[in-house]
């Protein structure tokens, strides 16, 4: 079967001793490009469409699954989404997860044996792909977002600094955590604060039924949602109660928001 692929790891010898194990395997399998980190593996995703992703989940910059998620976002509409593959050096959890959400991987080093069998169930999922949506073939992706990844206690408290005073603010009253630049900002129905705390480390500590993570940058407490708009291209915006903004929902966490 011909396909094309694109490679994303930092490690050189690595990179080139999949793409050596994926010349044996699989000969008519075409890599257009290998970069080293998360942000060129996406822009050059978007610029070369390839129909198979290799991407490791440790990368600088962004990590591979960051990486599948950005790229979901941006990937237009109509050609096929790829089929992603994940490298990564061993690791119980990551295993685990994948393994439980059907997603593809392989450990670091890549084994002839199992570069042959990942290559025989990625060219099932291209063959069998025709007339599949994009929704449906994010699903694995989504089911991997969605699946727990730590068990520390919640949350309870945000302590936010202004100026010389560290804010208590209960998390109870926030409404919605939204990434900007190198802050994320914490939303109640009166005050905005400022943190340093990256969003996906905030992620994990808060309770995944009150908060739904609606973009790869926005994390929103479900209660605090009043209505979902959508615009003129078809994509969603939530208005929360008490706050003048719009939220942007990303086409991967679209799906939370179906009429009853």
């Amino acid at each position: 079967m011909k396909a094309s692929a694109l490679i994303a790891e930092d490690e050189p010898l690595l990179a080139q001793a999949l793409a050596d194990e994926l010349r044996q395997a699989w000969p008519a399998l075409q890599v257009l490009a290998t970069v080293g980190d998360g942000l060129a593996a996406v822009r050059e995703a978007l610029a070369l469409r390839p129909e198979v992703l290799f991407f490791d989940i440790r990368m600088p910059g962004q990590s591979g699954i960051d990486a599948a998620v950005q790229l979901a976002d941006e990937w237009p509409e109509g050609p096929p989404f790829p089929a992603l593959v994940f490298v990564t050096a061993y690791d119980q959890y990551a295993v685990q997860a994948f393994e439980a959400q059907a997603i593809d991987y392989l450990l670091k080093p890549p084994q002839p044996e199992r570069v042959r069998r990942m290559v025989a169930r990625v060219q099932e999922q291209l063959a069998r792909r025709g007339g599949a949506d994009l929704d449906a073939a994010l699903a694995p992706l989504r089911r991997l977002l969605a699946a727990p990844v730590s068990d520390q206690p919640t949350l309870k408290v945000i302590q936010a600094s202004v100026g010389t005073t560290i804010h208590m603010v209960p998390v109870d009253e926030v409404l919605a955590f939204e990434a900007a630049d190198k802050y994320v900002r914490v939303l109640t129905r009166d005050r905005e604060y400022l943190i340093r705390t990256p969003l996906k480390d905030l992620a994990p500590q808060l309770d995944a039924q009150l908060f739904w993570q609606v973009h790869r940058g926005t994390i929103v407490r479900a209660t605090a949602i009043e209505a979902v708009h959508r615009d003129e291209a078809g994509k969603l915006q939530l208005a929360l109660r008490g706050r003048p903004e719009r939220l942007a929902v990303s086409r991967l966490y679209a799906q939370r928001f179906r009429p009853m």
